[in-house]
């Protein structure tokens, strides 16, 4: 694990930070070139993408915070100055589900805005979420952060992390799961599929729904091997915690499933 790849007095550069940016950058730049072969302005998603930069970052951060209160309790502001109180340089602490969710709200409302279709830009989008997901997690793994369950008799692929990790701190020197890599696979099998499936173009919203569905399942099956402090849990069935972000995961499966069906419907109406 290497959190830090080098540092500067109080200046860090972070393994997580530079995962993060490589995402955003192959993202973007998957993206337009999708867009050029589907009718769709790359200049429009270059815009998105400032939109959803920010509202990722935003929206992670902010569902990070809601969950973690007592963390901020006298230091208010490192809420979002990224000058931290002990010196740190950056905000420590997201919570990738809610920048999803912003980015989603924070696109939809730019397309309205501008009268463009948003399920037309998602598609085009969504492969490079994927992608995203694939990257960043191997970010968190690097960082020891979003960090999986002790390894029971220590069987199947287990990793220790250094005692200054997030993970190590939690459980120093015990055999972890490494729930991020397993996270960054399903990010990859998602971008595979999606555009695996693109090639079929059934309507407007198939990526996206689709998108949903498939993550929705494999972020929900991988909160049942994750830690999660108390405060994320929001109630116990079978002796599993389950947690506030599987409770959105089945929302987005329904909401995918329901679009989905939708959408296909309306697709054989059309073509009777």
């Amino acid at each position: 694990m290497h959190p830090v790849l080098f540092k500067i007095g109080p200046f860090e550069l972070r393994a997580y930070g530079v995962m993060l940016a490589l995402s955003f950058l192959f993202g973007i730049w998957l993206a337009v070139k999708r867009a050029k072969t589907r009718d769709v302005n790359p200049d429009r998603i270059m815009d998105l993408a400032v939109i959803i930069l920010v509202s990722s970052i935003v929206g992670s951060r902010l569902m990070y915070v809601m969950f973690h209160l007592d963390e901020f309790r006298g230091r208010w502001l490192d809420t979002i100055n990224p000058f931290q109180s002990d010196g740190q340089i950056g905000l420590a602490g997201l919570t990738l589900l809610g920048g999803v969710l912003l980015s989603f709200a924070g696109a939809f409302l730019y397309l309205r805005r501008h009268r463009l279709n948003f399920f037309r830009f998602a598609d085009v989008i969504m492969p490079s979420v994927g992608l995203g997901i694939f990257l960043t997690r191997i970010g968190c793994f690097l960082n020891g952060c979003c960090f999986g369950l002790p390894c029971e008799n220590g069987h199947g692929l287990c990793v220790v992390f250094p005692a200054h990790s997030p993970a190590g701190e939690v459980f120093p020197g015990l055999p972890l799961i490494p729930a991020q890599l397993y996270s960054s696979l399903y990010g990859l099998i998602i971008f595979i599929v999606l555009l695996t499936m693109d090639r079929r173009k059934y309507f407007d919203g198939f990526l996206f729904f689709l998108f949903l569905i498939l993550y929705g399942i494999a972020r929900f099956a991988i909160d049942l091997i994750r830690y999660y402090e108390e405060t994320m849990v929001w109630f116990t069935c079978a002796g599993k915690d389950l947690s506030m972000n599987q409770a959105i995961s089945l929302a987005f499966v329904v909401a995918g499933a329901i679009g989905l069906i939708m959408g296909l419907r309306k697709k054989r109406q059309e073509s009777h």
